[in-house]
């Protein structure tokens, strides 16, 4: 039986159409997928993403077991500030990618839907494999998560705190009072547009929260947002989904995520990276913009005078641009700037762009 949210049924009375994801029964949309993906670039958005997952780290060894089981120096990262980051096996591949957040004197970090009891376990195990003084605790089903993006996210939210929302930068993380009750906000979030993420706890606050800021942003044209749009708008980023981009065993590498790794200490996972981009001859994610019609999807293939070059990790019709877009793993030789590749979609090979991401820029709301 798949998972519920804790708000499930005020999402059912809010109209959502539901989708099973990594075991969770979550809203997919409440109406128009790309209605939901323009009201988050254009005004605000309101998700729930209670399936993902929540960890708690703790001990005088916190800092130390996240700076060896991941590619950040946690000693880096300061108080009431979070850092994105993964999680890596011995052979440099992704076990997750994830955020943490340093809250005072323990962390939380925040796995993918489907991977808290993975990553609890393997956090332990190496924490006592390595003799660190450090206890994680999944506590996922005792927090809702809330995300609230688009350019009007911080007006709406302001409305419900006295705290000065323009003072919590990029990144940063603290406890706060919203709307009367105490949670954690986070500037973060997986849009690519301004918004913040709500750990919220017991998880019966969370309706009337979700109902307080719906209302808060009721001027801006707030509507609650399923999966289906923060999908489309992830990937217009290109930004990762850890079950698609890190299926069968990537490397950060590959992923082109070498900007994340922190190579100044020591990290399970560290020689075996070191060894592959020595090498130098791993395929690497690329971003390609369809030239002609058709909508790219995971597990298509990449070609190029019909020699088979990659495969296609995620590809969705962007609704900004009202064309395919796809992000895959490609052959070193085939990653140039401008260059021509096809996707083979339903047998017929379609002309795509290699570009640069993102696929949607900052400015595009200017430029409507």
């Amino acid at each position: 039986m798949a998972n519920k949210s804790p708000i499930h049924e005020l999402h059912k009375k809010l109209g959502a159409k539901f989708t099973d994801f990594s075991g969770f029964e979550m809203p997919i949309h409440y109406g128009s997928i790309k209605d939901e993906h323009l009201t988050v670039r254009k005004n605000v958005g309101l998700f729930d993403v209670s399936h993902m997952s929540n960890i708690w780290i703790t001990g005088d060894g916190a800092e130390n077991l996240i700076t060896l089981t991941t590619v950040e120096d946690a000693s880096k990262i300061e108080n009431k500030k979070s850092q994105y980051t993964v999680i890596l096996r011995d052979n440099g591949t992704v076990i997750d990618d994830t955020i943490f957040m340093h809250l005072e004197d323990k962390f939380m970090i925040i796995p993918n839907a489907g991977r808290a009891k993975t990553v609890t376990e393997w956090l332990n195990k190496k924490a006592e494999e390595n003799n660190i003084c450090a206890t994680c605790e999944d506590v996922s089903r005792e927090y809702v998560i809330l995300a609230i993006q688009g350019p009007k996210s911080r007006d709406t939210l302001q409305k419900l705190t006295k705290t000065d929302l323009k003072t919590i930068g990029f990144f940063g993380c603290q406890y706060i009072n919203l709307a009367g009750i105490e949670c954690i906000i986070s500037h973060t979030g997986y849009t690519g547009e301004l918004g913040f993420e709500l750990q919220i706890t017991p998880v019966d606050q969370a309706k009337d929260i979700f109902k307080k800021i719906l209302e808060a942003g009721k001027e801006y044209g707030i509507k609650p947002i399923g999966l289906g749009a923060r999908d489309t708008l992830r990937l217009e980023k290109g930004f990762i989904l850890a079950g698609n981009e890190f299926e069968g065993g990537r490397t950060p590498l590959e992923a082109v995520m070498s900007w994340i790794i922190n190579w100044d200490h020591d990290f399970i996972g560290k020689y075996a990276l070191l060894k592959q981009k020595e090498k130098g001859d791993y395929e690497r994610l690329t971003c390609l913009v369809c030239q002609e019609k058709g909508i790219p999807r995971h597990g298509f293939e990449i070609q190029r005078d019909g020699k088979k070059i990659g495969i296609v990790s995620s590809g969705t019709i962007s609704p900004c641009l009202n064309t395919g877009i796809a992000m895959g793993y490609c052959h070193p030789d085939y990653r140039e700037k401008d260059s021509i590749n096809d996707i083979i979609i339903r047998g017929k090979p379609v002309k795509s762009k290699v570009i640069k991401p993102p696929f949607v820029p900052k400015d595009w709301k200017n430029n409507q």
